[in-house]
């Protein structure tokens, strides 16, 4: 298996290396935008057994946003639904054979770590605004200001070592007992591989979940209603 540190181009693009976690990661990526397409164009009021996996996928990841960021979900389901699948995808990809998972790479794990940084703050500058985004980083005293910084970028790193760690360490048990003990007895590993795979990609969602919700903060209560509008109402 090659370095996952010092990979070799495929192919170039100009003068941009194109290299293996690249193809497989637009691989993943199309496959994922036409299956999406494929699966929701006939949607109806009575919906079928794949509607339903569908809308209880939906509900569960609003339920974990919900929980998560006691914020209403609808403006972060989109991102956070996409990076669940997109890195569960790419874990699962390890059991096609010759396939290195991208998420085995570097490369592929910072880019997604970049993806929930940036996010992070628009989320944060959309629901605060910039001058109150930034005062975040003085709370609860200015003396904080450094600290917050260098967690921001910290936090991110780790997000970011904590994929590839878990997800490099399963590739490399899985092709050494390959290469040891033949075909069959790893199977049983593949099945863990596929069950690591899936948690890991449960835990960098929720911690994108945790690290915007903390940009954005609580949703303000709202404002108890108007006495008059009962006296209005009643009979």
């Amino acid at each position: 298996m090659d370095n996952p540190l010092t990979l070799e181009p495929l192919f170039h693009l100009g003068p941009v290396p194109i290299t293996s976690p690249v193809v497989i990661s637009w691989v993943l990526i199309v496959s994922l935008t036409l299956g999406s397409i494929l699966l929701t164009r006939n949607l109806s009021l009575k919906p079928s057994k794949t509607q339903t996996v569908l809308e209880l996928f939906v509900t569960t990841i609003e339920a974990q946003i919900q929980d998560t960021m006691n914020r209403a979900p609808g403006p972060y389901r989109a991102l956070i639904g996409t990076i669940f699948l997109f890195v569960l995808a790419a874990n699962w990809s390890s059991l096609i054979p010759g396939v290195e998972p991208p998420t085995a790479h570097l490369e592929t794990d910072a880019a997604l770590a970049v993806v929930v940084f940036a996010a992070t703050i628009s989320f944060g500058i959309a629901q605060r605004g910039l001058k109150g985004y930034l005062a975040t980083f003085a709370e609860p005293s200015w003396v904080m200001i450094p600290l917050n910084v260098v967690e921001q970028i910290t936090r991110t790193f780790s997000l970011m070592v904590r994929l590839f760690g878990n997800v490099m360490s399963g590739v490399f048990v899985v092709g050494i007992v390959l290469s040891l003990a033949g075909l069959f007895v790893p199977i049983p590993l593949m099945a863990l591989d596929l069950l690591t795979g899936t948690v890991q990609a449960y835990i960098f969602a929720v911690l994108a979940t945790v690290f915007i919700g903390a940009a954005v903060g609580d949703e303000p209560a709202r404002a108890p209603s108007d006495p008059s509008d009962k006296e209005t109402h009643q009979p």
